[in-house]
C-alpha cells in the first residue's frame, strides 16, 4: 500500500471515528433532556431575573383538536413594563404553603395546590410540531426541537365554531388525559368578533350561539382535573366593542364560567388579564369583575401573557396586583404563558415573530410562587403570528431560534 493511500485510509478512519463521537454526544445531550423531561427536572430556558426560574419544570408541546385552530390572537402592548423580581417574603410564602383556600364542589373550603412537577401536565399526541418532527426525522434542527418543544405539554386550543363536534373532540383530550392521570389544558377561543377582527378574527356569529358552544364544550369535559382557559384577549381587548356590547359579552363569559365548573366541579377556569405591558392593573381587575372572573361559582383566578413575551417575573408581579384589586375568595389564583418569554419582549414593541425571542419556563403546575397557580405553554412555539409564515402554521425556523 502506498504512503498516499495509506494517509488516505487513516485521514477516512478518523473522520469516521469523530462522527460516531459526534453523534453519541447529540444522542447523550438528547437523552438527557428527554430525561429531564420525564423527572419533570428540567432547566427553565427563561434568562430573566433568579425570581423567574424558582418552581418545576416539565414536558410540553402545544396541541391543536381538529381542524388545525387559527393562529392565536396577539396581545398588544401598549408600553413596557419595568423588570420587577418576586421579594424574598414572597418565595418564602409560596415555599412555605402551597395550598390556597376556595370553595369547592366538595365544601372542603381548601383547594390544594398541585405539588407534583409539570409532569402531570398532559401533552395531547396531536400537533403541528410533532407532525413537523415525524415527517422530518432527517432535518438538522430535529432534535433540537424535538426536545425543547415537541417534548413539552401545552395547550389545546378549540378555536373552530364547530358546535356539532367540539364535545366529542373535547372528549378525547380530556379522557386521553385521564388515561394517563394528568392534567389538560384547553383553551376555548370562540367568541364573537374576537380579536376586534383582527389576524385571529372569527368565532360564534352571535352571544346565543356562543352560548350554546360552551354548552357542548362543556358536555366533553368529563370529571378529571383540566384546566380552561377562558377566551384569551376577551376582556383586555374589549375596549373596541360598543358598551352595551361589551356588557353582553361579559355577561356571557360569566356564564361560561358557571356552565363549565358545574360541567366538571373540578375544573379550574381562569380569566382573561392581558399582560404587564397591557391595561393597569386596577383597570383590568374591574373588566375583570365584570366578566365573572371574581366569582368562585365561574373562576378560579386569572391568565396573562399568552401569545406574548413578558417576563415571568413581570407577569407575577402584575398578575398579584390584578388579584388584589380584582377581590374575591383568596383562593383565586393566577396561570402565567411562558411559552415565549425568556428575553422578555422586545423594547420596540414588536408582537408578529419578533426576532430574538427563546422559550421560557417549562410548563408546570408546582410555581413555587404565591398565587401563581402555574406556568403554561398556551400559545405553541414555532408557530408563526403571521410574519414568518402564514398565521397559525408551524414555522420550523422560527421554532429553532427560539429553542436553540
Amino acid at each position: 500500500m502506498s504512503g498516499l493511500r495509506a494517509r488516505r485510509l487513516a485521514a477516512r478512519r478518523a473522520e469516521r471515528r469523530r462522527a460516531v463521537r459526534r453523534n453519541a454526544m447529540l444522542a447523550a445531550a438528547c437523552a438527557v433532556v428527554a430525561a429531564g423531561t420525564v423527572s419533570g427536572m428540567l432547566t427553565a430556558f427563561d434568562d430573566g431575573a433568579g425570581a423567574d426560574r424558582a418552581g418545576g419544570s416539565g414536558a410540553g408541546a402545544s396541541t391543536r383538536s381538529e381542524p388545525l385552530p387559527v393562529v392565536p390572537s396577539r396581545s398588544p402592548s401598549t408600553e413596557r413594563s419595568p423588570s420587577v423580581t418576586p421579594s424574598p417574603a414572597d418565595t418564602a410564602s409560596a415555599s412555605a404553603s402551597r395550598k390556597v383556600t376556595a370553595t369547592s364542589a366538595s365544601g372542603t373550603g381548601t383547594r390544594p395546590q398541585a405539588a407534583v412537577p409539570g409532569t402531570r401536565l398532559y401533552r395531547h399526541p396531536q400537533s403541528q410540531v410533532l407532525d413537523w418532527v415525524r415527517a422530518h426525522p432527517g432535518d438538522p434542527r430535529r432534535a433540537v426541537i424535538e426536545f425543547r418543544i415537541a417534548g413539552r405539554p401545552a395547550s389545546v386550543w378549540f378555536a373552530e365554531f364547530t358546535p356539532a363536534t367540539v364535545t366529542s373532540r373535547v372528549a378525547a383530550v380530556t379522557s386521553g388525559a385521564a388515561a394517563q392521570d394528568r392534567v389538560p389544558v384547553l383553551v376555548a377561543y370562540a367568541v364573537p368578533n374576537r380579536d376586534c377582527g383582527g389576524h385571529s378574527q372569527g368565532g360564534a356569529p352571535d352571544l346565543a350561539a356562543y352560548d350554546a358552544w360552551i354548552d357542548r364544550f362543556a358536555a366533553g369535559l368529563g370529571s378529571g382535573e383540566v384546566i380552561v382557559v377562558l377566551e384569551p384577549d376577551s376582556v383586555a381587548q374589549a375596549g373596541c366593542l360598543s358598551a352595551a356590547d361589551r356588557a353582553d359579552r361579559f355577561a356571557s363569559l360569566a356564564r361560561a364560567g358557571r356552565v363549565l365548573k358545574a360541567a366538571n366541579p373540578r375544573a379550574r377556569v381562569y380569566y382573561d388579564a392581558g399582560h404587564s405591558g397591557w391595561n393597569p392593573a386596577a383597570r383590568q381587575a374591574e373588566l375583570l369583575k365584570q366578566a365573572g372572573a371574581a366569582s368562585p361559582d365561574s373562576s378560579d383566578g386569572i391568565f396573562s401573557n399568552v401569545s406574548n413575551f413578558h417576563r415571568t417575573a413581570d407577569e407575577i408581579a402584575y398578575d398579584r396586583r390584578v388579584l388584589d384589586a380584582l377581590g374575591g375568595p383568596e383562593g383565586l389564583g393566577a396561570v402565567i404563558d411562558t411559552s415565549r418569554n425568556g428575553n422578555g419582549a422586545p423594547a420596540d414593541g414588536e408582537w408578529c415573530d419578533p426576532a430574538g425571542r427563546k422559550i421560557g419556563q417549562a410548563p408546570t403546575l408546582a410555581t413555587g410562587q404565591a398565587r401563581i397557580d402555574a406556568y403554561l405553554w398556551v400559545k405553541l412555539p414555532g408557530e408563526s403570528d403571521g410574519c414568518k409564515g402564514t398565521p397559525g402554521t408551524f414555522a420550523p425556523d422560527y421554532a429553532y431560534d427560539l429553542a436553540r
